[in-house]
């Protein structure tokens, strides 16, 4: 079944949220903070694990790195065409509103929680490849693994975060069903040089997440979205 692999990512980040939602109630704030600064830790070294993999390859048994020009270009248009639509609003609008809709006006950290654990879930190297197999072959291995992942990651944040990271579950879902739904169109483009260039942008996103649940707004996550595109159109178009 095509887009069963998003489904039971979704089902699993609901899961893991409620989880942390309860268990965050025994936690103390000083808990609160360690346990999110640990949780950023360990999203960095993901961010970092995933971009070096698609850098670095073994030749003639010296390590080499690729890539370099790819990124750089990448993440200064996309950061700029994400400035000039600064998604990174929208990202904290979608929070304020959901924040009202589901009575949590009394949560300060919601829309913080909201918006770190949906960049965090939603653009890593998993959540692309996962949904472009689940779409094309209809093999939801990918995502069934990412969304066990997620729903520890989830479980973590919202104990040390809120509420509101439970709530990542609605950008998974639009975005990994959209990308489930668009993989047959898209096929033909899909290279191994693209599938290579998304991992190694969305890796750098998840990096500059982990970041922020450290040293708070140090980058803005959102607005250098724009990057995965022009990654994918750099692949076409330089070979």
């Amino acid at each position: 079944m095509i887009g069963l692999g998003t489904l039971i990512n979704v089902a699993c980040i609901l899961a893991g949220g409620v989880v942390g939602l309860l268990g965050g109630r025994f936690l103390i704030p000083r808990m609160q903070d360690t346990l999110m600064k640990a949780t950023g830790l360990c999203i960095i070294f993901v961010g970092v694990a995933g971009t070096l993999e698609q850098m670095l390859t073994v030749q003639n048994g010296a390590l080499a790195s690729g890539g370099t020009a790819m990124m750089i270009v990448s993440f200064a248009l996309g950061s700029a065409i994400g400035e000039a639509i600064d998604f990174d609003r929208r990202f904290e609008q979608l929070g304020i509103w959901l924040k009202q809709k589901t009575g949590s006006g009394d949560d300060a950290g919601f829309v913080n929680g909201f918006v770190n654990a949906s960049l965090t879930v939603s653009i890593g190297a998993m959540a692309i490849v996962g949904s472009i197999q689940d779409g094309i072959a209809g093999d939801w291995s990918t995502l069934a693994l990412k969304g066990a992942l997620d729903a520890i990651i989830v479980c973590v944040m919202t104990a040390s975060l809120g509420r509101g990271c439970i709530f990542s579950a609605l950008p998974v879902a639009v975005i990994q069903g959209a990308i489930t739904l668009l993989a047959q169109p898209i096929r033909p483009i899909m290279t191994a040089a693209a599938l290579s260039s998304l991992p190694l942008v969305g890796s750098m996103l998840i990096f500059c997440v982990g970041i922020n649940l450290i040293w708070k707004n140090t980058f803005k996550p959102a607005n250098m979205l724009p990057a995965v595109v022009i990654a994918v159109i750099w692949a076409l178009v330089m070979p």
